[in-house]
């Protein structure tokens, strides 16, 4: 419980001082957006220990259907991620009862082929605008009361859907579940020899993740009023490992902070333009992805835990040395 409540503490706070540091609430909206799409990817994939590159395919069809029943049937912000919640966890039920029994590089390929599946489908189908995409999805009230037109409005509605989702999977995690599904990432023939059916468990977890990968592309998708191909593209999927890996898989914050930095690198970057060197001339804005990537090799070869992981371990570590042992019947200070 302390865990929880010191995460929250620590989301709240910075999602506070964010618009008061000068931070514009559009950017603020797409990193909470795909904060908390690290944040169900990381759910699976950090505490099963499983890797899934199709997480794009639940994100894409939370933006679409999200945009799409606000565009077209007038529903509310809530009503409307309650149905992206719905569509992204049956199609995460359908692909993790076909993909969840296979393990490693198996698995992950089975994820990539059944999004790409979902990524035809979104290609072709006459309600997603296709190549277009769905295009000025209106912010409704929420509630019908509240006005979200905006920006610090709509900011402080989906950072209160970031911050309670969140705690709620550090609460589940804390809970008997989420333990067992860390006994399942740690040792899995001696979890099914102590009696636990770890195929529903995997089950359960991978459609919980996708699930809420099916929100954050839904408030990705009222936020900024656009929904996409690239939201469904396998790229999506890179760039969420990317984040987790960045920030700390398997970490609580981990995922939110690596998010963050993506976000920060792309908005960043994407604003060098041209520059010169000698005779020589270079447009950086074309090159994001080499640029994002270059820096994310450094960061994994310097950084093995992630940011968040490597000053978990710091910290653990300067625990561990000032604990008192015992020498000789006596209590000493390890610490020298």
């Amino acid at each position: 419980m302390k865990t929880s409540a010191s995460i929250l503490i620590a989301l709240v706070v910075i999602g506070v001082l964010a618009p008061l540091a000068g931070l514009y609430p559009q950017f603020l909206m797409k990193c909470v957006a795909l904060a908390l799409f690290a944040v169900a990817f990381n759910f699976f994939t950090g505490n099963v220990g499983l890797l899934s590159i199709g997480h794009a395919a639940f994100f894409g069809a939370g933006a679409y259907t999200a945009g799409y029943v606000t565009k077209t049937w007038g529903f509310t912000p809530e009503l409307a991620l309650g149905v992206s919640l719905l569509v992204a966890g049956l199609l995460g039920l359908v692909m993790g009862g076909m993909a969840i029994r296979r393990q490693g590089i198996y698995f992950a390929m089975i994820t990539l082929a059944l999004a790409q599946m979902v990524y035809f489908v979104c290609v072709q189908a006459p309600f997603t605008g296709a190549e277009d995409g769905l295009q000025r999805i209106p912010r409704r009230p929420l509630l019908g009361i509240f006005d979200l037109s905006s920006d610090l409005t709509m900011y402080a509605f989906v950072l209160v859907v970031l911050v309670a989702i969140t705690w709620g999977f550090q609460r589940i995690m804390e809970a008997p579940f989420g333990q067992v599904l860390l006994a399942i990432r740690d040792n899995e023939p001696r979890a099914i020899s102590l009696g636990y059916d770890v195929q529903k468990y995997k089950l359960s977890a991978f459609t919980m993740s996708a699930a809420i990968a099916g929100v954050a592309g839904g408030l990705k998708a009222l936020t900024l009023g656009f929904a996409g191909l690239p939201d469904a593209h396998w790229t999506q999927s890179g760039n969420v490992i990317l984040m987790c890996l960045l920030g700390g898989l398997g970490t609580p914050l981990g995922p939110i902070i690596g998010a963050i930095l993506v976000v920060t690198l792309e908005s960043r970057l994407s604003g060098l333009g041209v520059v010169q060197i000698g005779s020589l001339s270079f447009d950086l804005s074309t090159k994001v992805p080499i640029i994002i990537g270059f820096i994310f090799m450094i960061c994994v070869l310097l950084f093995r835990r992630g940011i968040v992981g490597e000053i978990g371990a710091a910290l653990s570590s300067m625990k561990a040395r000032q604990q008192p042992v015992v020498a000789d019947g006596k209590k000493t200070s390890s610490a020298r």
